[in-house]
């Protein structure tokens, strides 16, 4: 009976860091999705990769968090004040099986680099229109 305890015990170790971390995977989506101004989004650099994950609009940041990850922290911080919309596309033939289905592509420039985002219309309707709604250059706080 020795000789089968010890292999079971390490699968059921196994099996349960498995579960344990599917649901800390779930309970941190669930507590980035619950939040007010998050939506999906892919990000492309300039590695030509896509990757899932979630968009967070703050006060003077846009910050957008890895999908599959654990971190607490955004990925990526942009600032409201240097971050441009050049505008919005439909995915190519190539790129339609790596974003999500019925999604724009949006390209946008920080800092001097240009970078693209894959979100749902209505997303990129609320991200341009954060990104308008800021006060101009002089008159607000961010600008």
């Amino acid at each position: 009976m020795s000789d089968l305890g010890a292999p079971f015990l390490v699968i059921a170790a196994l099996f349960l860091v498995v579960i344990f971390s599917l649901c800390l995977f779930g309970v941190r989506r669930f507590q980035l999705r619950r939040a007010l101004g998050t939506v999906d989004a892919s990000i492309r650099l300039a590695d030509n990769r896509w990757r899932m994950g979630v968009c967070r609009y703050q006060d003077k940041d846009l910050e957008w968090f890895r999908l599959i990850s654990l971190s607490p922290r955004p990925r990526f911080t942009f600032r409201r004040s240097t971050l441009e919309v050049l505008g919005r596309r439909t995915p190519t033939e190539t790129e339609r099986p790596l974003v999500q289905p019925d999604v724009v592509i949006v390209t946008l420039r920080y800092d001097g680099k240009e970078f693209l985002m894959a979100m749902k219309f209505d997303a990129y309707a609320g991200l341009s229109s954060w990104l308008e709604a800021g006060p101009v250059i002089g008159v607000g706080t961010w600008r």
